[in-house]
């Protein structure tokens, strides 16, 4: 048997590397490895973990949709706790997960202060965000997390998942900000970005979102 080191290893941006047979004490020592100041975002489930190393343009779409929602949260008054790419693991249930941004919106008051998340009594976040297709092995972390809502971006375009019975199923519409087309308002304001820069498009996103609200 052929033993390798992370370090011997080199995934390019915007792909995966997929390794199989992985046990909770290895994934532990991995994430160890990898430290927390790291460009790799990781997914772990039914032993095969996940590594991979987004691309700028991903980072960029990921940032500005997190952006939107903060934009959402503020102008509906709406309060929350923002976890970004926390690492949420449980050796109980053998998943691992990182999303590119998370919300505490519904169960924010549980979650105020807190520094370390203890899945054993704190909820799992009411909103994720992924960037880029999502893989199995992502999707699975994210049922065993038990997220109740998640948002996939993939080349530009959004979808609204929501948890039932066990599985995520598409939705035009988020329960979250029921009142708002979210799908059209993302992809509008990711267009503009890229044609007037992110600054002006979210200044015009949330002129959008003020007229909306006074509309609700």
């Amino acid at each position: 048997m052929v033993t390798l080191q992370l370090r011997q290893l080199d995934v390019p941006p915007g792909q995966r590397l997929l390794i199989h047979d992985v046990d909770w004490s290895e994934f532990e020592q991995i994430l160890n490895e990898l430290g927390e100041k790291r460009t790799a975002r990781i997914a772990y489930s039914q032993k095969t973990l996940e590594i991979r190393i987004p691309l700028p343009k991903y980072e960029r779409e990921k940032s500005i949709i997190g952006d939107l929602v903060k934009i959402i949260l503020e102008e509906l008054e709406i309060d929350c706790e923002c976890f970004g790419s926390t690492t949420f693991k449980c050796q109980e249930m053998g998943y691992g997960i990182e999303p590119d941004e998370c919300f505490y919106i519904q169960n924010h008051q549980v979650m105020v202060g807190k520094e370390r998340i203890d899945l054993s009594v704190d909820p799992p976040p009411d909103l994720a965000i992924e960037v880029d297709v999502t893989s199995k092995t992502q999707m699975e972390g994210y049922i065993s997390l038990g997220v109740p809502e998640l948002w996939l971006c993939d080349r530009g375009e959004l979808k609204i998942y929501t948890l039932q019975s066990g599985q995520y199923q598409s939705v035009s519409t988020s329960p979250t900000f029921p009142g708002l087309p979210i799908l059209d308002l993302v992809a509008e304001v990711l267009t503009q970005s890229s044609a007037i820069g992110r600054s002006p498009a979210l200044r015009t996103f949330r002129k959008q979102i003020r007229n909306l609200n006074s509309q609700l």
